[in-house]
């Protein structure tokens, strides 16, 4: 099994559509002693409110819908984010559904920690492992990166 190093300082993306601001940032609130400690990435709304609110520097992608969930997502399959909260609207369509599905999809793919609700981020925080480095387990895709790649055409022509 390989493993990918989380260090104590993490990189947290703070992600919330439009309907989950307010909770995000009251959660935010709650949480600032801790969340200051490390390095914060968000879209461009939410890290604009953050800063404003925390007083301190935000990396900021590009709004969601603008491409900003895929450059979270390059950013988690680069190893260069750690931790996801993301208060994420259940009750509402996006326009950006399948940006949103496959940002979730890759906290998986690379195993980080990823919370959709206040309780799941309350966990996380108070977490041992924040106060610690960990040893996340890193799946191997060497065979999927590794696999004979079948061409339908050639086949069906007998090539």
């Amino acid at each position: 099994m390989e493993y990918r190093d989380i260090p104590v300082v993490k990189n947290i993306a703070l992600v919330a559509h439009d309907h989950k601001k307010d909770d995000l940032i009251e959660w935010i609130k709650l949480h600032k002693d801790e969340l200051v400690k490390h390095n914060l990435i968000a879209t461009q709304t939410t890290g604009k409110l953050i800063e404003e609110m925390l007083d301190v520097k935000v990396k900021k992608v590009m709004s969601g819908p603008l491409g900003g969930d895929q450059q979270l997502g390059s950013m988690i399959a680069s190893g260069d984010i750690h931790l996801m909260i993301f208060f994420w609207d259940p009750m509402q369509t996006q326009p950006h559904d399948s940006d949103v599905k496959a940002l979730l999809r890759l906290g998986v793919v690379w195993n980080i920690p990823v919370a959709g609700c206040a309780a799941t981020a309350d966990f996380i925080l108070s977490s041992p492992y924040m106060q610690s480095d960990y040893k996340a387990a890193q799946s191997d895709y060497h065979n999927y990166l590794n696999r004979k790649i079948i061409d339908d055409k050639k086949e069906a022509y007998g090539e």
